[in-house]
C-alpha cells in the first residue's frame, strides 16, 4: 500500500511557512485534520477539514477509518518526538504513512539557550505526572520538559525544592518560533511570583543544595530513599538483584512480593522505557509503593493487590522476575515459571532455610546460578567499632531457555 496519510511538522509561524512540497500535500488532501488555529484559512480548499478536539483515542481511530484516501495530519514541530507519531505507528503500516517534521521545540529551546542537544535530558510532562521528572534531579543536569499549562512550572518548582535544589535556573519559552516569542529566566525558588502563559516549554538547569539527596538511576538507591516498615531488599543486595535481573528498553519485570516497591522502582529508573508491576497483598505496603512511586519518578509503575497467584494470572507475559517473598511457594513459582517468556530472568531471593532449600532444589532442576550474599555494616561494641553482620541471602538466578 502506498502512504495514504502524510504527517505534516507545522512551527508556530504556521502552515503559511510550510515548505511548497508540504503545500501541496494539503491542497490535494481529501481530508484535513488538525487544531483549529492551523485549519484557519483552508475551509474553501479542502474538501473535508476536522478539528482536532483532544480525545486522542477518538480521533486516532478516525484518522484510520480514512485509509486509502489522501489524509494530511497537521502536528507541532517533530511529530516523532513525543508527538502523534510514534502513536500511529503502532496502529498503521510503516508503507501506510509518511512524515514530515519541523523543527521541534526541542530543537527551538537548545538553540535560544545555546545548550547541545546531545547532553540534555528531553521529557514530556503534557498531560503527564510531573513525578516523572524525579530521576532527571541530579547535579548538573540539564533538561528540557514539554509542559501541560502553567500550573507545570509551579508543581516542577515544588518538586525541585522539596529536593533542596531550590538554586536551580528555570527558563520558560513561551510561543518558540512565533511572533510573540517570549524568553524568562528565574531560579526555581522564584518560581511563584512569575507570570507566564499556558504554551512554552521549561528546560531546567539543575543546581543541588548542600544537603540535596544524591539519588542516580544507577541501582542502589540508599534504604532511606524509600517509605517502608523495614521490609524491602536492602541496597547492597538490591544492586546485586537488579544487575541479575538486567534491566533494558521497553522490558516488563513483575515484581512478585513487592513490599515498598523497591525493585520495581529501580528497574524502571534504570532504563529507558521499562516498565514493572508490583504485586502485593499487604494493604499498608500497597500505600508504601504509591508513595514511593511517586517520590522517585515512576508514576507509571503498575501496582496490582491481592494475592499473588491470583493477580498475576491476567497480566502479561514478563521478560524477567524478581520473587522477594514466599520464595518456597512451589504452586506460585511454577505459576511464574509458566508466565516468563523464552530467553527471560528469574531471579529469587531466600533469607529462611525452608526459602534456601527450595531455591537449591529449583537450581538442580533448571539450572542457573546460586549466591550468597554476605554484607556486614559497620557497628560498635561499647566504644569500639566493629562489622555487624545481616542475614545472609541466598540468591538464585536464572534464564529461560528460548522454546
Amino acid at each position: 500500500m502506498s502512504a495514504w496519510l502524510h504527517i505534516v511538522g507545522v512551527s508556530e509561524a504556521g502552515v503559511a511557512a510550510l515548505p511548497p512540497e508540504a503545500r501541496h500535500l494539503i491542497e490535494n488532501a481529501s481530508n484535513v485534520i488538525g487544531v483549529k488555529r492551523r485549519l484557519a484559512g483552508w475551509q474553501a480548499q479542502i474538501q473535508t477539514l476536522i478539528e482536532w478536539d483532544g480525545k486522542l483515542d477518538e480521533m486516532v481511530q478516525r484518522i484510520v477509518s480514512f485509509r486509502g484516501e489522501p489524509t494530511v495530519l497537521l502536528a507541532s514541530g517533530d511529530p516523532n518526538w513525543f508527538g502523534i507519531g510514534a502513536t500511529l505507528a503502532r496502529q498503521l503500516g510503516a508503507d501506510e504513512f509518511e512524515i514530515y517534521p519541523a523543527p521541534s521545540s526541542f530543537q527551538l529551546a537548545a538553540a535560544r539557550l545555546h545548550w547541545p542537544l546531545q547532553n540534555i535530558a528531553t521529557l514530556s510532562l503534557h498531560g503527564r505526572s510531573v513525578a516523572a521528572l524525579q530521576p532527571h534531579i541530579l547535579p548538573g543536569n540539564r533538561i528540557l520538559a514539554l509542559t501541560s499549562d502553567r500550573t507545570t512550572l509551579g508543581e516542577v518548582a515544588e518538586i525541585l525544592k522539596a529536593r533542596d535544589y531550590a538554586e536551580s535556573e528555570l527558563t520558560v519559552l513561551e510561543n518558540l518560533g512565533g511572533a510573540d516569542e517570549r524568553v524568562t529566566r528565574f531560579k526555581a525558588s522564584e518560581a511563584g511570583a512569575q507570570d507566564i502563559g499556558d504554551f512554552y516549554v521549561l528546560a531546567i538547569d539543575c543546581v543541588a543544595g548542600a544537603d540535596a539527596a544524591l539519588l542516580p538511576p544507577v541501582p542502589g538507591l540508599p534504604d532511606d530513599a524509600f517509605v517502608s516498615d523495614g521490609q524491602l531488599t536492602k541496597r547492597d543486595v538490591r544492586a546485586a538483584t537488579l544487575a541479575k535481573l538486567a534491566p533494558f528498553p521497553g522490558a516488563l519485570l513483575w515484581d512478585v512480593g513487592a513490599g515498598c516497591g523497591s525493585v520495581g522502582i529501580e528497574w524502571m529508573r534504570a532504563s529507558r522505557d521499562s516498565r514493572a508491576i508490583a504485586f502485593e497483598r499487604n494493604a499498608e505496603r500497597v500505600e508504601m509503593i504509591e508513595a514511593n512511586r511517586q517520590a522517585l519518578g515512576v508514576p507509571g509503575l503498575d501496582i496490582r493487590t491481592g494475592e499473588a497467584l491470583d493477580s498475576i494470572a491476567d497480566a502479561p507475559p514478563p521478560d524477567a522476575i524478581f520473587l522477594g517473598g514466599d520464595v518456597g511457594n512451589r504452586a506460585l513459582f511454577e505459576a511464574c515459571w509458566r508466565a516468563l517468556k523464552p530467553g527471560g530472568r528469574l531471579v529469587a531471593n531466600a533469607v529462611t532455610l525452608d526459602g534456601e532449600r527450595a531455591l537449591i532444589d529449583r537450581q538442580a532442576s533448571f539450572g542457573g546460578d546460586l549466591t550468597r550474599l554476605n554484607i556486614s555494616v559497620l557497628d560498635r561494641i561499647g566504644t569500639e567499632r566493629v562489622f555487624r553482620p545481616r542475614m545472609a541471602v541466598t540468591q538464585w538466578a536464572v534464564r529461560k531457555e528460548e522454546a
